[in-house]
C-alpha cells in the first residue's frame, strides 16, 4: 500500500515534526518521507481531507461485538469497519459472547476472524469459566494464544478468594486482570445511581458504595498479591480517591472510565430512554467533575467508548427490564472532544497501548504507519445516519459533537 497524505497536521508529541502541518509519504505500510510538500511523481493514491489532522493509532480497552452468538447485534466484520471509521486501530474485544471466550481455541478464533484487517483485535479472555464466577478458565493457554487481559465483562467476582488467586496466578506470566467494580449484594436490583434522581422518578437506585467497597476489596488483594490490576470503566468520586491512593503506594494498578460517564449525568434518565442505561450507571454532576479531574491528574489511565452493541428487542422494553449498554465507537471522539483540549483528547485515545502489551508508532520517518486521521473542528448533531454498528442504541444520539475521525491506515491498509 503506497499513499500520500497531503497537508496533514501532526498531533504526536513523540514525532519531531509535532503540531506541523506536512505531507507524509507511506510506501508499503511504511514511512518513507515526511516534509512541508512531497511530490508525487509515481502517482501513488493521494490523502487530501478538508482540515486533517493525523495522530499515532487510537486505542479502545473495551469493546463488544457480538460474533460468535449474538451476530444479530454485531459481527466481527462490521465490528472492525466501525472501529477503522471512528478512528481506532487496536481494540481490546470483551469476552462477552457466546460462547464465552475462555479457552485457547476460542481467542484463536477471533485472531484468526480478524487476521489481514486494518484494525487489531487484540482479545479479552474470560478471566472465570463461562464467566460465571467459579472457577478460574485458561488463563496461561489463552495469553500464549493472544489474549492481552482477562476479564469477566460487567460480571463482578464476588469471591475475594477467587480474585486472589487469579491476581497470585496471573502475575507468573504478566497477566492482566480485569475487576468489574461492582458488589452486587449492594448493588441488588438497581437500574440507575442511588441519588435525588433516583427517588424523584421512582427507579431502584445503584449506591456509589457498590462501586467503591469493591475497589477498596481488589486494592487490598492486589497490595497482598502483588498482582496486576485493571479496574475498568470507574464512575464515583470516591473510586477516584480509592485509586489515586493505591497509585501513591506504588501498586501495579490501572483503571480507565467510559466516555459517556464523563457526559451524561443521572438526571438524563428522566425521559426513562433506555439508551441512557448502562452500566456502571450515570452519576451526579460531582461525580463526573471528579472523574475528568482524574484524567488531567493521570489517577485515570484511559478512556473507553465501553461500546456495546445491542439489538432493539433487549433496548425497547421496560426500563427495569432493559439491557445495559451502548454503542460508542462511532461518538467517542466527538464527545470527548468537546469537554476536553484536543492534545489531551488524543493523549487519551492514544494511551493504554503499554498496559496490555500493545505496541506503539510514532510518526516518524521510517516507521510502521499506525495512524488516526481526523477533524478536530467539525461541529454536527449526531444521528443514527452516522451510525455505522449494526446496533442503534446509541447514547449519543442527538447529542452535538465536536470533531470526528475520518479513517485509519494500519497494517498497510487504508480505511476511509
Amino acid at each position: 500500500m503506497n499513499t500520500l497524505i497531503k497537508s496533514a497536521t501532526i498531533i504526536d508529541p513523540k514525532s519531531e515534526f509535532h503540531n506541523q502541518t506536512v505531507d507524509i509519504l507511506i510506501e508499503n505500510g511504511n514511512i518513507s518521507a515526511i516534509a512541508k510538500t512531497i511530490k508525487n511523481p509515481k502517482e501513488y493514491k493521494e490523502i487530501a481531507l478538508e482540515n486533517l489532522h493525523v495522530s499515532q493509532g487510537w486505542f479502545d480497552s473495551s469493546v463488544s461485538f457480538g460474533e460468535p452468538g449474538f451476530e444479530e447485534r454485531e459481527t466481527l466484520f462490521n465490528g472492525l469497519k466501525t472501529a477503522g471509521h471512528s478512528g481506532y486501530t487496536n481494540i481490546a474485544v470483551n469476552a462477552n459472547t457466546f460462547p464465552i471466550i475462555d479457552s485457547n481455541t476460542d481467542v484463536a478464533f477471533l485472531k484468526s476472524k480478524a487476521h489481514n484487517h486494518a484494525v487489531n483485535l487484540n482479545p479479552i479472555g474470560a478471566l472465570t469459566k463461562d464467566s460465571k464466577g467459579v472457577d478460574l478458565a485458561e488463563l496461561y493457554d489463552m495469553k500464549n494464544a493472544g489474549a492481552v487481559a482477562f476479564g469477566d465483562y460487567q460480571n463482578p467476582i464476588a469471591n475475594a478468594n477467587l480474585m486472589k488467586i487469579a491476581l497470585q496466578y496471573a502475575s507468573s506470566f504478566d497477566g492482566l486482570v480485569y475487576s468489574f467494580p461492582q458488589d452486587d449484594s449492594i448493588a441488588k436490583n438497581g437500574v440507575m445511581n442511588e441519588h435525588v434522581t433516583s427517588t424523584t422518578i421512582g427507579l431502584k437506585g445503584i449506591p456509589a458504595l457498590a462501586e467503591e467497597l469493591q475497589i477498596k476489596r481488589d486494592i487490598a488483594l492486589l497490595e497482598y498479591t502483588d498482582g496486576k490490576l485493571h479496574i475498568p470503566t470507574i464512575s464515583t468520586a470516591n473510586s477516584v480517591t480509592l485509586i489515586r491512593a493505591a497509585k501513591q503506594q506504588k501498586l501495579n494498578i490501572s483503571c480507565s472510565v467510559a466516555i459517556h460517564n464523563l457526559i451524561f449525568t443521572d438526571e438524563s434518565l428522566t425521559s426513562f430512554d433506555t439508551n441512557y442505561k448502562v452500566k456502571p450507571p450515570l452519576r451526579t454532576q460531582e461525580d463526573l467533575e471528579a472523574l475528568i479531574e482524574g484524567l488531567k491528574d493521570g489517577t485515570i489511565d484511559m478512556v473507553t467508548s465501553d461500546h456495546n452493541p445491542l439489538d432493539i428487542e433487549l433496548k425497547k422494553i421496560e426500563f427495569d427490564y432493559a439491557s445495559n449498554g451502548t454503542i460508542g465507537l462511532e461518538s467517542a471522539f466527538g464527545a470527548l472532544n468537546t469537554i476536553l483540549p484536543l492534545k489531551t483528547v488524543i493523549k487519551l485515545l492514544t494511551k493504554g497501548k503499554d498496559r496490555f502489551g500493545i505496541e506503539s508508532s510514532s510518526i516518524n520517518i521510517g516507521n510502521r504507519a499506525d495512524i488516526s486521521l481526523f477533524n478536530p473542528k467539525l461541529n454536527y448533531t449526531f444521528t443514527k445516519n452516522h451510525i455505522i454498528s449494526k446496533s442503534n442504541n446509541a447514547i449519543f444520539e442527538d447529542f452535538a459533537l465536536k470533531g470526528k475521525a475520518y479513517g485509519i491506515i494500519n497494517n498497510n491498509k487504508v480505511v476511509l
